[in-house]
């Protein structure tokens, strides 16, 4: 079932009596993180925040992925349940082979937290991860596991978060789409070079395809449904499907610079990403999500049925002003 919220918001509600929880959130300090606190703090839970580095709100300062097993079950102790909210950027990572570094920040973290969250008795967990594994699923022919490291990397993160859990300690994957919103000091990285371009007169252009979207705050609110259900699943989330032209539309009419978005030839675009893979490869840089075959991602509509649609003008009005 549902409520509705005097915020104009629908969260679901499981049947079963809600108790007050106690959630460890690493990564609290990020964009998601902190709309996971925010809402488990709506429906007063209580909150330990875990972030690298000392920042305001931030309650306990430790990296997970060299914490020592004491370190993690001392974390831990106590607690209810954990949200991954972390992990490594890869567009972050300029040379060298992409996919060590994935399997460090995104799978070895996650296994040890949920090795220490099992041994203490925590009861849920959840991982923000990528919609990139809900595709994987339903379109095993696009072969996105075999072209692109950070698709391989979610998928071994989900499959081994719960071997590694076992059947007493569900764990939820978060499948976030692409993300509006900001929190303090923080606004989606893939939207840095958007706003900047849209913020500018230069034309803009588009693929024809588009995208599944949501807010950050929409990640929260599933996040925290899944834990008070102990959710074991796949949770694709998602508010609105966007066209890439719209997106950006949307986006510079946001900005104050509204104008119309021309759409780029199919063969255009698949010659744009060839180069882009060429130039990586003489620099040595190998993407998460490897360049060539983008033009298959960004032509394909990768939109996903919302289960409760909503318009994100909200969210990336936010995003197009921070």
């Amino acid at each position: 079932m549902c409520e509705w919220r005097e915020d104009g918001w629908t969260a679901h509600r499981p049947s079963a009596m809600i108790f007050d929880m106690k959630i460890l959130v690493v990564g609290g300090s990020g964009l998601l993180g902190h709309h996971v606190l925010e809402e488990l703090r709506l429906r007063g839970h209580e909150t330990t925040t875990v972030a690298r580095t000392p920042r305001d709100g931030v309650d306990r300062v430790a990296d997970v992925t060299a914490a020592s097993e004491d370190d993690l079950r001392e974390l831990l102790a106590g607690h209810d349940g954990v949200v991954f909210a972390g992990g490594v950027d890869d567009r972050r990572i300029d040379k060298g082979p992409v996919g060590p570094r994935l399997h460090d920040g995104n799978v070895a973290p996650v296994v040890a937290l949920l090795a220490a969250a099992r041994t203490v008795g925590c009861t849920r967990a959840a991982v923000l991860a990528s919609y990139y594994t809900y595709f994987d699923r339903v379109h095993p022919e696009w072969g996105l596991a075999a072209k692109h490291p950070y698709v391989r990397s979610r998928l071994e993160q989900a499959r081994i978060a719960r071997e590694t859990a076992g059947p007493d300690l569900p764990v939820a994957i978060i499948e976030v789409p692409y993300v509006f919103g900001v929190a303090p000091g923080r606004v989606p990285e893939w939207s840095r070079p958007v706003v900047k371009w849209v913020r500018s007169w230069a034309p803009l252009f588009a693929p024809r395809g588009g995208s599944a979207a949501t807010s950050a705050r929409g990640v929260g609110i599933a996040t925290v449904d899944a834990l008070e259900d102990a959710s074991g699943a796949d949770i694709p989330v998602v508010e609105e499907n966007l066209r890439w032209a719209d997106m950006l539309s949307r986006l510079a009419g946001a900005a104050g610079k509204p104008r119309a978005v021309r759409t780029l030839p199919a063969g255009v675009v698949r010659a744009v990403f060839r180069l882009g893979g060429r130039v990586n490869g003489l620099t040595g840089k190998e993407p998460g999500l490897t360049v060539e075959h983008l033009d298959a991602l960004f032509l394909r509509e990768l939109f996903v049925d919302p289960p409760a649609p909503r318009s994100v003008d909200e969210a990336l009005r936010e995003t197009a002003k921070a």
